[in-house]
């Protein structure tokens, strides 16, 4: 049997990809082990999977501002490095599938020491800081954004898209329905925040409930202990920490979807014909690769875009309202995207360079 480790953790999004094609390389024959932190969600979500082995290391962080941890995690990155090479010594793939986060550099780099072959995925428009390391040592870069192919070398980039999970396509408006105890009589807005939810955005949200729900039926998903305890039971809104396999469900019966701007979310919502409000992580937050990402779909005409800093109780209604009201220019917009399977495309880039 073919082997293949996988790696990628941090954020939701650095690890879901990875999932999406957790089937299909079954079905290609590749026995699959995982290598992440012990207490990152990468952890959480491959432990579902009871047929992949996990491998935990223990990293530090890659940064790029100043704080008295860089003296000590150069020195954890190292210990890390040594602990993915003598697991992939052990495992002795034919190939190393990457995704972003600080958990991906040290396993790269110890695939890298075992000539085992590597491949990675960068999901944002801009590569961050681990894939710039990271593809140092890599046969090839997958990118989800076609313009990012231009900022490598060496012809070692090309477009693939995002692997996409096959469930979330296959979602049921009849259960969608039910979880939320809703119907069919008002329109339906998802509202999510990432992985962590978005404290900003949950409590813009609430301000204007009373609004909205006289419109709209809305879903919160609001992030791990986010949850309000004075909306529990209010009428056309339902409010979840996270969401799992329900999450199918959910988009099924969505009208629009108000979020953050993580690449791999945007083109689930791209591959759903799902009208949404990016509300990018602001500069003050992030390194601005979803401000990239966000001005990227506004561009092509698949999303409205609020900034974080330009958010008050009437731009967040109005541009609520202005994206359902305009909601099939954006659906035609994205039906005239031709989404190429990415999952078909990376599986043979798999199968070329392995071993």
């Amino acid at each position: 049997m073919k082997r293949i480790v996988l790696t990628g953790g941090g954020t939701a999004g650095h690890v879901i990809p990875n999932i999406a094609l957790i089937p299909y390389l079954k079905e290609n024959g590749f026995d699959i082990s995982y290598i992440g932190t012990k207490d990152g969600i990468e952890h959480n979500l491959i432990s579902e999977y009871k047929d992949i082995e996990y491998y935990s290391i223990k990293s530090g962080k890659l940064r790029r501002y100043l704080d008295v941890k860089n003296l000590s995690d150069p020195f954890r990155v190292l210990y890390a490095i040594g602990q993915s090479a003598n697991i992939i010594r052990t495992l002795k793939p034919e190939i190393l599938f990457s995704k972003v986060g600080f958990v991906s550099v040290p396993v790269v780099i110890g695939a890298w020491l075992n000539s085992v072959p590597i491949i990675i995925h960068e999901s944002d428009l801009t590569p961050g800081l681990a894939n710039r390391i990271a593809t140092k040592f890599a046969k090839k870069v997958c990118t989800t954004f076609p313009d990012t192919v231009s900022l490598f070398k060496d012809e070692k980039a090309i477009h693939t898209g995002t692997p996409i999970r096959k469930e979330l396509l296959e979602g049921s408006k009849a259960l969608g329905f039910n979880i939320c105890n809703f119907n069919n009589k008002k329109p339906v807005i998802l509202i999510m925040g990432g992985s962590l939810g978005a404290v900003s955005i949950n409590r813009a949200i609430r301000s204007i409930l009373n609004r909205l729900t006289a419109k709209f039926q809305v879903i919160h998903i609001c992030g791990r202990g986010n949850v309000d305890n004075g909306f529990r039971n209010y009428p056309g809104y339902v409010q979840f920490e996270y969401v799992g396999e329900e999450l199918a469900h959910l988009m099924a019966i969505c009208d629009i979807v108000i979020s953050r701007a993580g690449a791999n979310a945007i083109y689930e919502f791209l591959a759903l014909k799902k009208p949404s409000l990016l509300i990018p992580l602001p500069l003050s937050a992030s390194r601005g690769d979803q401000l990239d990402n966000a001005k990227s779909f506004e561009k092509q005409g698949f999303s409205k875009v609020l900034f974080q800093e330009d958010m008050t109780d009437e731009t967040l209604y109005s541009s609520i309202l202005e994206l359902y009201e305009n909601r099939h220019v954006f659906i035609d917009n994205m039906k005239d995207h031709n989404m190429e399977s990415s999952i078909d495309i990376i599986l043979k880039l798999i199968e070329k360079h392995k071993k």
